[in-house]
């Protein structure tokens, strides 16, 4: 992406970002460090969203998060514009959400969706 004054503030990758960094710290027990030159966030210590701002030039605006067991190759099936297997991660499960064709809504289910299979189940179960 070409990024001139006239680019639109909400084509930005840092607008993006910005969204995924309030959905993702709005949940409980979340932290946001930096991994490899890129927000990452993490629950009890464990990676649940790895932002990929054109990682290595691949010209994605992305997160990779974890998905649901067979949920990946669905996903990337009906909306092949907007998920994507990541390197590293994608075979793990993981997938790629591009940032611009997502709204905050359907964000934020993913986002939480990757939360809840990341966190520790004693994390989620309420107190007595």
């Amino acid at each position: 992406m070409t990024i001139t004054p006239e680019t639109p503030p909400e084509t930005l990758p840092e607008t993006h970002i910005a969204r995924v960094r309030r959905l993702a710290l709005a949940l409980p027990g979340v932290s946001e460090k930096l991994s490899h030159g890129e927000p990452t966030f993490f629950v009890a210590k464990r990676v649940f969203v790895m932002v990929a701002n054109n990682h290595h030039s691949d010209g994605h605006t992305a997160i990779w998060i974890p998905a649901p067991p067979g949920a990946q190759a669905a996903m990337i099936a009906d909306a092949p514009e907007t998920y994507f297997k990541p390197p590293y991660v994608g075979v793990k499960g993981w997938v790629g959400v591009e940032l611009p064709k997502v709204s905050d809504e359907i964000l934020a289910d993913l986002i939480r969706q990757a939360w809840q299979l990341t966190t520790p189940r004693a994390l989620l179960r309420p107190r007595r």
